[in-house]
């Protein structure tokens, strides 16, 4: 039997291969029902790893059974590891279709939580523009989990399309969401660790007419950055980051704006503590 917890040894892909044979057969014999019971089964697991390669191996499907409508039907299942199952059948039938992947994630963001936040981050990485195209339009739904998965992964651009993630980000600084703010936070510490002027000229803009609200996002964003300036290990940061951030923090604490000037006073006080 296929391991419940942990990382899949070759047994477990050998198990896993000889069940999915199995499936094939049916769905060719157009035993749909029986092959969406056996997926089911399968599927049905606390293993991560378990439903990924389970999707992972169905989505290799090559022929002219009805994989697309089973599948689509496990995305609407009542068991946790069923869902999860379909969602990577389709995120790796269509590795070359980013769009289908992206509409799928659209059905599966709350139902299939960490597995579509997995995939979203994935797909900043892989599909950059594709998520540049349809992610706008999830921010501004009103539904706030689907505003913080559109930031999801978006570090993963930080460093080649900062001025992208810093206007997207623009747009939800006064978002009443408290996840939507989190995923900000993220999203802007990393924007400042690799491109820090461009990040804090935006960031100095941000407070100049900030409320408390705003100014509490900032100000987790800008703590974590002086706190990467003060470790003593060097691999979160470059000669950049730490002579823009110093240079930046002391220039912030005589600006004449009373919440730059502030923010500047509290980040000095990071950093010249643990010097």
């Amino acid at each position: 039997m296929i391991k419940e917890m942990g990382r899949l040894n070759i047994d477990d892909f050998k198990f896993l291969d000889a069940a999915v044979e199995k499936i094939f057969r049916n769905v060719e014999k157009g035993k749909s029902a029986l092959a969406e019971k056996q997926i089911t089964e399968l599927g049905n697991t606390a293993n991560y790893f378990v439903r990924e390669e389970l999707g992972k191996r169905l989505a290799q499907y090559k022929g002219n059974g009805e994989m697309d409508e089973i599948c689509g039907n496990l995305l609407e299942h009542f068991i946790y590891g069923v869902r999860a199952t379909g969602l990577f059948y389709f995120y790796h039938k269509h590795q070359s279709r980013p769009e289908i992947i992206i509409k799928t994630i659209e059905k599966t963001f709350e139902s299939v939580p960490w597995e579509s936040e997995t995939i979203c981050f994935d797909m900043w990485k892989r599909f950059p523009e594709a998520m540049k195209k349809y992610m706008p339009a999830w921010a501004e739904s009103p539904n706030e989990k689907k505003r913080a998965i559109s930031m999801h992964g978006m570090e993963n651009i930080a460093g080649r399309h900062p001025q992208y993630i810093l206007t997207f980000v623009s747009n939800l600084l006064d978002d009443e969401s408290e996840e939507v703010q989190k995923k900000i936070s993220h999203v802007l510490t990393q924007v400042g660790r690799q491109r820090p002027q461009q990040c804090y000229n935006n960031v100095r803009r941000w407070l100049m007419d900030a409320d408390e609200k705003r100014i509490r996002t900032i100000w987790q964003t800008m703590k974590k950055l002086a706190n990467i300036f003060t470790q003593k290990s060097k691999r979160d940061k470059s000669a950049d980051f730490i002579n823009i951030t110093q240079r930046t923090v002391h220039d912030w604490r005589g600006d004449s704006n009373p919440n730059v000037a502030s923010m500047g006073a509290k980040l000095a006080g990071i950093i010249n503590s643990k010097k």
